[in-house]
């Protein structure tokens, strides 16, 4: 077996959700540097576009959709296995978050914007995945996204999205259980503060300052640095490992 971190993804289909942001960009630079095939998915036709031209690497696509539209999803599967032979891999990293600082200012279309699209999509996204992984034999990897929020609950306004963070975990495992049978292996990564815009956006500073205090390695990631564990997780290093929740917090958590 080869110990490259990339092991085993070579000229594999790769689908990369929430791909244009900053933690999902660096997945997929990732995944392309290890001669992967990658699928960059996210609502801005233009920007897929932009980073599927800069990935390292032939054989990229790109994707624009809105995954809170669940009946798109089999399109966005088809559309990938014939654009990149097969999908070995997804890594569903797309989400939203609204931050209410007072929790009476929670409205019901705050709730649903963000269930519908953090957990309603997930189930069904790595579903129609897991579906055509098992036509395709051969097994396959699916990884999601959590937050340290499934532990804690959260900060900064953001009770719901931290309840559908909580019900990723959840969801993976079960699912985890489900297809274990067909060689496809469930995992999710639960990054603690790293430098995006979703998590500086509407961010009161002392908030901030607080939990990176809070934090023993004393800083917030880069979005790099979460890169790598997907990879892994992708990769022939991690074929034994199902249903597992990562932390990647700097400490933050311990568990």
């Amino acid at each position: 077996m080869s110990w490259d971190l990339g092991a085993g993804l070579e000229g594999r289909g790769v689908v990369v959700t929430g791909a244009t942001g900053g933690i999902g960009r660096e997945v997929a630079k990732a995944f392309a540097s290890t001669g992967a095939k990658v699928m960059v998915v996210d609502i801005d036709e233009g920007a897929c576009r932009e980073l599927a031209g800069e990935l390292e690497g032939p054989g990229h696509a790109y994707r624009a959709m809105d995954l809170s539209r669940v009946a798109a999803h089999l399109d966005l599967v088809e559309a990938a296995r014939q654009s990149l032979g097969e999908i070995h891999v997804l890594v569903h990293s797309a989400a939203v978050l609204r931050r209410q600082a007072k929790i009476t200012d929670v409205t019901e279309e705050d709730w649903d914007l963000q269930v519908d699209t953090n957990l309603k999509a997930t189930f069904f996204l790595c579903r129609a995945a897991a579906e055509a992984m098992v036509r395709q034999g051969g097994g396959g990897r699916v990884i999601t996204f959590t937050s340290q929020g499934w532990w804690t609950g959260g900060f900064g306004g953001s009770v719901v999205y931290n309840a559908t963070k909580g019900g990723i975990v959840t969801m993976t495992r079960g699912l985890a259980r489900t297809y274990g049978k067909d060689n496809i292996t469930f995992n999710s990564i639960a990054p603690g503060q790293v430098r995006t815009k979703m998590l500086l956006t509407d961010l009161d500073p002392q908030v901030l300052e607080a939990m990176t205090q809070a934090t023993p390695l004393g800083r917030i990631a880069e979005p790099a640095e979460i890169a790598g564990l997907a990879v892994f997780l992708a990769s022939r290093h991690a074929g034994y490992i199902t249903g597992a929740t990562v932390n990647i917090t700097g400490g933050f958590l311990m568990y």
